[in-house]
């Protein structure tokens, strides 16, 4: 039996199938529309699915939405007579699209699928609805190695849960309890997000990756003033500091006060203060999801733990949860945020709704989370050939010739297999580049992604060989872990480099590798297997092979505020709009001088709303 998910009408809609329990095929709407973080409902991504499994709507059995409208509208109303009358300007943005549409969602969901078939509404499948911190339960534990777990989610708010906990046994999934809104660790960390001046639910990262240029120096004061946090982990807001229950901001005067300062206006430069500010949360949240993790490790007596929502892609506090943690395994659900809560909700109606039993091996169903298209060769030679591109097709020595251009010093798009679910470019759709170049984070940041020059850049290792370089004790296959690089491989600072504050650090190498080391000497680290990604782990190998490095940047195939490239198409034209000076889609090698004049109307850049 085949089971459509889909998440639509917040922000990251996707689309997952799965048949008799196995996951067939998902993606976000994103990368079909070239909108990131597409909220709108995922037809592309729907259809991509119905396609890959080479099906129709009439061989759905069920059709499953990943949250209950009605209960999230009961929390917004209810909310809403709570903080009368300080509500009511976000009762006046929010009520009109809720009356036209949200309110009556099933009946929305029913006209765009039937649309999408080309039927009447009364010829599709049942329409089912979970919950959303059950989907995102669901998306981690049904997904996971483990026949037993404990699940944590943590995320911004679903109806009204904000951080819930579960404990998975087989294919039951039994919920335990659940923090509530408007207490949210999510929103905490948006709150500062936004204040930081980054954009709230597409910011967070830039925030955590900001951190160690600052010292926690307002962490004391955020606990103090702003949560009430309690031993076992489980915490309150002191509302007064906040606005995101009752206007269309998050913070407010009051938190201005405490911070002697208004919220850092977007795109503005970047002072000692905001990195000590995302260095204080980042040391909250961590403290917070250790303590709920110790926590919830004596109520379960689980050796396993999952994790889900958007929190969980805070790779660092996952980082230290796997090390400081009393859980002998983790596992993260790669897609983490809402967009898997479509893959959840799918997983949920088959193993709780229907009772059908999970088929547990030892390793989690994702299939490396390449779950999205793919092309031949000869579609991507006819894509090249209409946008007139200058290739060359190679085959026996593929890797051998893009390893040596690596070597080089060259900075390659690499587009192979089906492309990623989740919000992280895994070796589908990357760019790749030599990590022992100094000046490899400048040349990526600047020249090829046009974001902030303090971002870092994520190392894909071989994982048989990951622990000669970082001190990880086990895979991290999806980039959702933190660790150090190991000390052998670090390079001491001087006196005069250890007296630098902020993004001063930013261009003193901190180890053989500086391209992938933050200025903490931690690195967000992708191990690579031969079993789910062959091609990158062959490429890593050799390029191991001719410089003794196992280790490449790997970075999302994209330009800031463009969502991750899907097609043959987007690749060459992210190709030619920046710097990078190889493309490789497939077996087909292009060098940037060989190809044509690139002409477009107008700034391209204007295209992409920044993130």
């Amino acid at each position: 039996m085949h089971i459509l998910g889909i998440s639509a009408y917040y922000h990251d809609s996707a689309a997952a199938l799965i048949k008799d329990g196995y996951i067939v095929a998902a993606a976000q709407e994103e990368r079909f529309t070239r909108k990131k973080h597409d909220a709108e409902f995922p037809r592309h991504a729907v259809e991509f699915c119905l396609a890959e499994a080479g099906i129709g709507f009439e061989e759905l059995y069920r059709i499953v939405f990943y949250d209950k409208p009605l209960v999230k509208f009961e929390r917004l109303l209810e909310t809403y007579i709570a903080y009368a009358p300080r509500g009511f300007k976000s009762f006046l943005a929010a009520m009109p699209v809720w009356l036209k549409e949200k309110l009556y969602l099933k009946s929305l969901l029913r006209k765009e699928l039937a649309a999408l078939a080309g039927i009447k509404s009364k010829q599709l499948p049942a329409l089912m609805f979970a919950e959303h911190h059950q989907s995102h339960a669901a998306s981690a534990f049904f997904a996971s190695p483990f026949e037993k777990a404990a699940v944590m989610c943590m995320d911004g708010v679903g109806e009204w849960a904000t951080t819930s906990v579960w404990q998975g046994d087989g294919n039951s999934l039994t919920p335990c309890w659940e923090i509530d809104f408007p207490h949210s660790l999510g929103l905490l960390y948006s709150a500062f997000t936004y204040f930081v001046g980054f954009k709230v639910n597409s910011g967070e990262y830039k925030l955590m990756g900001l951190a160690p240029y600052g010292e926690p120096k307002y962490a004391d004061l955020i606990r103090s003033e702003i949560i009430d946090l309690k031993s076992d982990g489980t915490f309150r807001l002191n509302m007064d500091y906040f606005n995101f229950a009752t206007d269309l901001t998050m913070t407010n005067a009051k938190f201005d006060a405490l911070f002697a300062r208004p919220p850092r206006a977007p795109e503005s430069d970047l002072c000692q203060q905001d990195m000590d500010i995302a260095a204080s949360i980042q040391t909250v949240t961590e403290d917070i999801v250790l303590r709920l993790g110790r926590t919830v490790f004596t109520e379960t007596g689980s050796d396993n733990l999952c994790l889900a929502g958007g929190v969980a892609l805070n790779c660092v506090a996952n980082g230290r949860l796997r090390r400081e943690g009393p859980f002998r395994n983790i596992w993260i659900q790669p897609a983490a945020g809402d967009a898997g809560g479509a893959l959840g909700c799918a997983l949920a109606a088959w193993h709780q709704a229907f009772a059908q039993p999970r088929h547990v091996n030892g390793a989690d169903s994702m299939r490396g989370s390449y779950l999205g298209p793919q092309y031949t060769t000869a579609r991507v030679k006819s894509v090249l050939d209409a946008a007139g591109a200058h290739y060359e097709v190679v085959d026996a020595d593929l890797y051998q010739r893009v390893a040596a251009l690596l070597a080089d010093g060259k900075v390659i798009g690499w587009f192979q297999g089906p492309m990623e679910f989740g919000p992280r470019a895994l070796g589908g759709r990357s760019i790749i580049g030599d990590p022992r170049h100094p000046s490899m984070q400048a040349t990526m940041n600047l020249k090829i992604k046009y974001r902030e020059s303090f971002r870092p850049f994520a190392p894909a290792v071989l994982a048989e060989r990951a622990a000669d370089y970082f001190e990880l004790d086990g895979p991290s296959p999806y980039m959702l872990l933190v660790a150090d690089v190991i000390p052998a491989r670090r390079i001491a600072m001087t006196d005069e480099q250890q007296a630098l504050f902020g993004i001063d650090k930013l261009n003193v190498p901190r180890s053989e590798l500086p391209a992938i080391t933050h200025v903490d000497y931690s690195a967000r680290i992708q191990t690579v297997h031969a079993d789910t990604n062959p091609r990158f782990h062959a490429l890593l190998k050799q390029f191991d092979e001719l410089t003794g490095c196992p280790v490449l940047v790997n970075t999302s195939f994209n330009v800031r505020g463009e969502p991750i490239v899907c097609t043959p198409s987007d690749a060459y034209r992210c190709f030619m709009r920046t710097e990078m000076d190889y493309l490789v889609v497939e077996n087909c090698v292009m060098a940037k001088p060989d190809q044509p004049e690139w002409h477009e109307d107008g700034d391209w850049r204007s295209e992409f709303e920044l993130d």
